[in-house]
């Protein structure tokens, strides 16, 4: 959402902090500078924990980690309309998430219906939208069943993600808690998603997939995996939505024995550079993608400028690469270098309680 006064972009922050209400920060983006500065606080918004806005930036969705809502136990989400000129946010309404824990949001393209991963409850929920933006009730909820190695984090399903293909035909849902990237059809008209062909693919016994990103011509996809911090490249057949594994690889340095859980992944809109976050080497690994194959290189390892790096969001015109850092209480900004893609600090890291994501609405295909 560009700011008409000049060169910013607003962000949106959401945190993850038992203990505040006012969860949802509003800040700007100096898009010269990188300069980050915190503008207000959205009141009455608790633990949002992930945010999504629709592909025209009018309307802001925010998933609530709260215990119960409407005397249901389970999260919920808002939905907030945004000021086209100011980014301010009006509260639209709320509902129900229809699982506990929601920890990811997608909106599909045409801005009908808001998909929502719940890690506690380890299942899916389908949302209607209407054309004012708010939500309705709960069409559709898809429960996952299994487990995997680590009876620890994979004793039952854990959705971590539920993202949509670049031509909004399929939703691709990590599943941390049964080791799967589970495939499923999507029909936005009616907010109802169902298997698609290949069903699903698995990861490697104990990885523990979280996040997924495709590369801007959809022929690949990239997972990363929490528990046993690697990155894992698919083929992609965008016709039939089926994965392949290509290749896996560490998303650490070679010499670190620390403890870590990856976070988030992100390919630039160039496609020519990948990005993803690591909690405990509290860093960006930075990697190059081959044209033709689609096959990562480890460049760098960038200091994130804060402790436990979650979420990562580029800005409109993939200049600038922004970090929520959960424990460092900071969102911090990049310069990103279009020729090698390396990583500068770029202005000072903004204070922002609990950051575990960051949301920069724009009315561009993503």
């Amino acid at each position: 959402m560009s700011d008409q006064s000049g060169g910013h972009v607003t962000v949106y922050a959401g945190t993850y902090t038992d203990d505040r209400t006012e969860g949802l920060h509003i800040l700007k983006l100096d898009t010269s500078s990188g300069e980050l500065e915190a503008v207000s606080k959205v009141p009455d918004v608790h633990n949002p924990f992930f945010l999504a806005s629709d592909a025209g930036a009018r309307f802001l969705y925010a998933a609530c980690a709260v215990d119960e809502f409407d005397g249901r136990p389970g999260g919920s989400i808002k939905s907030f309309s945004i000021h086209p000129e100011s980014g301010s946010l009006t509260l639209l309404n709320e509902q129900h998430a229809g699982g506990d824990l929601p920890c990811y949001l997608s909106v599909d393209r045409t801005g009908r219906c808001l998909l929502s991963g719940n890690y506690g409850s380890g299942s899916l929920s389908a949302l209607p939208i209407d054309e004012d933006g708010r939500l309705e009730p709960v069409a559709q909820i898809v429960r996952h069943e299994g487990s995997s190695v680590d009876s620890g984090r994979q004793e039952a399903p854990h959705v971590h993600s539920i993202v949509l293909s670049p031509d909004n035909r399929f939703a691709f849902s990590a599943d941390l808690g049964i080791d799967k990237v589970m495939c499923y059809e999507l029909d936005a008209s009616s907010a109802t998603i169902e298997p698609a062909g290949q069903g699903f693919v698995s990861t490697r016994p104990g990885a523990g997939p979280r996040h997924v990103s495709f590369n801007p011509d959809a022929s690949r996809a990239y997972v990363i995996n929490e528990l046993d911090s690697t990155i894992t490249v698919f083929d992609y057949d965008a016709e039939s939505g089926s994965l392949a594994e290509r290749q896996t690889l560490s998303a650490l340095p070679d010499h670190y024995n620390g403890e870590n859980f990856c976070a988030d992944v992100r390919v630039h809109p160039s496609g020519r550079f990948l990005y993803g976050s690591n909690r405990g080497h509290d860093s960006i690994a930075v990697m190059s993608i081959d044209g033709a194959t689609g096959e990562l290189t480890v460049l760098d390892h960038e200091p994130s400028c804060g402790a436990w790096p979650w979420n990562l969001e580029f800005d409109p015109a993939g200049e600038f690469l922004l970090a929520a850092n959960q424990r460092g209480n900071v969102v911090s900004c990049f310069r990103i270098n279009a020729d090698t893609g390396a990583l500068e600090p770029a202005g000072s890291p903004v204070e922002v309680p609990g950051a575990v994501c960051v949301e920069i609405p724009s009315p561009t295909v993503r």
